[in-house]
């Protein structure tokens, strides 16, 4: 019955969005009743645990994705974007753009949050599009393809790395096997899948991207714009490798992991942004702030979406689907790469949440490291695999991704959710072979 009830509130999300075209974050409030009420939770119960689920999902996303979309303006109206862009291209040729988003993509996604970086190398495609003229999903997939197999695969992401510690599993380890097995999901994910989506077209938010091409004079020089750009990266890394390799109990330790978290580093990468990109070039502070203004007013409906997301994730989780499902999966004699890899993707698909897939299910595989001997670095490929499988709308980057590329839901699961379930199976496919040699 629990199943079927979930089953039947994804219906009614598809139905109400994409063919009565209701306005996506009603919708979520909507099922999330629906959900709760038929689950049998008592009707207050519903109602604080939607709220619980938006203030949970918003807490955190609201700071990142608002000074995220400040820095991303300042970088894109400064010239530092293009400044950028013109690098890429006459460094790896109109040709080769792909895999310089790619390389970019990866190394900026290995040290930083999804979220963190979606918003931050969104605008940098935009512009690379704009300058190459060539189609929006044919830069952007690359890109996004190697934030999300980051986000899924490697540590020092939240899941991953909760996986690896839950399981006993080396870290070292885990981030070598995890790149190994990225790479070729990074690549059919991105350049190749990208390929396949010329029919598509996406169109940037006009916030977030200046179209106009400037002068040598107008940009900033190259180094600074790097810098800015990627001062979040920076940052966040310094906090990483302090906590790798320094004693936390050290006062530099723990300033470098304040300058790290992701909420400092974004703030900070603003304010420098204000001066490097701004002050210093001539820009009076009215100006720079009507930029960042004009922003924050194209995210409010995307902040809005994923707190929907988060509602009808909360539900689903306080109503104890992850434990029904995970009932019906226990007992199974398939392959526990395998098996982790269905329950992540089976919760995954009725959550939406990656992180709460990949931890739900290593909290009931767990088990198996000891009773089969498998390697428990591959279970957490495995289970990271399967948590980024089938995104669809009851996930938030799913709604991140349909916004800011003005898609429809239709085109949206043509290409967010089959770039997703692509390097979902690419994973697992690469997990299963590479448990043939360690």
């Amino acid at each position: 019955m629990p199943l079927l009830i979930v089953i039947t509130g994804i219906l009614i999300l598809f139905l109400l969005i994409a063919w009565w075209k209701l306005n996506p974050f009603i919708t979520f409030i909507l099922v999330s009743l629906f959900v709760g009420i038929a689950q049998g939770m008592d009707l207050i119960q519903v109602v604080d645990s939607i709220q619980k689920g938006i203030g949970n999902t918003l807490g955190f996303l609201v700071i990142i994705l608002g000074l995220g979309a400040m820095l991303g303006k300042l970088v894109a109206d400064s010239g530092a974007a293009q400044r950028i862009t013109s690098k890429l291209i006459s460094r790896f040729g109109l040709k080769n753009i792909q895999w310089a988003v790619v390389l970019t993509g990866f190394i900026v996604g290995i040290p930083m949050f999804y979220t963190v970086g979606f918003v931050i190398l969104v605008p940098l495609v935009f512009t690379v599009a704009a300058a190459t003229g060539l189609p929006l999903l044919y830069v952007g997939m690359p890109m996004l393809a190697s934030l999300s197999v980051t986000h899924g695969y490697l540590p020092p992401h939240p899941a991953p790395t909760a996986i690896s510690t839950m399981f006993g599993a080396d870290l070292g380890k885990t981030l070598v096997y995890g790149i190994i097995v990225a790479i070729p999901a990074i690549v059919l994910g991105g350049p190749v899948f990208s390929r396949t989506l010329k029919h598509i077209k996406a169109s940037p938010l006009k916030e977030f991207v200046n179209l106009r091409p400037l002068t040598e004079a107008e940009m900033p020089g190259t180094g600074i714009s790097i810098l800015t750009a990627l001062m979040p990266v920076i940052l966040i890394s310094l906090g990483t490798l302090a906590d790798l390799f320094l004693p936390p109990e050290l006062w530099f330790s723990k300033i470098l992991n304040f300058l790290g978290n992701p909420v400092i580093a974004m703030l900070l990468s603003v304010i420098f942004a204000i001066f490097s990109l701004g002050i210093s070039r001539g820009k009076k502070m009215k100006e720079l702030m009507d930029s960042v203004g004009e922003s924050i007013a194209g995210i409010t409906m995307v902040l809005l979406i994923i707190a929907g997301a988060g509602a009808l994730k909360e539900v689903l989780t306080e109503s104890g689907v992850s434990e029904y499902i995970a009932d019906l999966l226990k007992g199974s004699a398939i392959s526990p790469l395998l098996l982790a890899w269905a329950i992540a993707t089976v919760i995954r698909v009725c959550v939406g949440s990656a992180t709460v897939a990949g931890l739900t299910a290593a909290g009931i595989v767990l088990p198996m490291i000891q009773t089969t001997g498998v390697s428990p670095e591959l279970m957490v490929l495995a289970i990271g695999s399967g948590s980024l499988m089938l995104s669809h709308v009851n996930d938030s980057g799913f709604w991140l991704f349909k916004e800011y590329f003005n898609l429809s839901v239709r085109d949206t699961l043509r290409s967010w959710t089959l770039m997703e379930t692509t390097v979902g199976l690419t994973g697992l496919f690469g997990v299963l072979i590479l448990n043939q040699f360690v």
